[in-house]
């Protein structure tokens, strides 16, 4: 009997970590729901909701401003390139000692190191920094009305 109450801390767990998510999703949706809800009143009563309101909003368009920083085309190449260099020369190492055979060891796991080193000079070639094009102030005005 003292085997099977030794598992049940680690599912009273699981299951309270489910239980957790599940509620701070909702929780989550419902606030979220309060301010889209704050929103709409804001505009039906005429007035223009700051930007503020939506930080959230102003969140994940730094965040993807910063996302963009940092993965450009030449981080990218670099990073591929290594990784491959590395993955190529584990596959010399690997076929090497498995297989006895440096012929097979070096054709395949040196594929992958070329590829990886192209890859790398690529980055090294492409190392320019595109400028970000900066976020137009917002405007407290409302948007212009056609006139019929």
């Amino acid at each position: 009997m003292d085997e099977i109450s030794f598992f049940w801390i680690p599912i009273t767990a699981i299951l309270g970590a489910f239980a957790y998510a599940i509620l701070h999703t909702v929780m989550r949706a419902r606030v979220r729901e309060l301010e889209i809800r704050e929103r709409i009143a804001m505009i039906e009563r005429g007035l223009m909701p700051p930007p503020e309101v939506d930080p959230r909003g102003f969140d994940r368009v730094m965040h993807r401003l910063d996302r963009h920083k940092v993965r450009s085309g030449a981080g990218r190449h670099r990073r591929a390139g290594v990784t491959l260099m590395g993955v190529g020369f584990g596959l010399m190492v690997l076929i090497g000692f498995t297989a006895r055979d440096a012929g097979s060891a070096i054709g395949v796991g040196g594929f992958l190191a070329v590829i990886g080193f192209a890859f790398f000079i690529n980055s090294l070639i492409d190392d320019r920094h595109e400028p970000i094009a900066p976020l137009s102030p917002p405007s407290n005005q409302p948007p212009p009305t056609r006139a019929e």
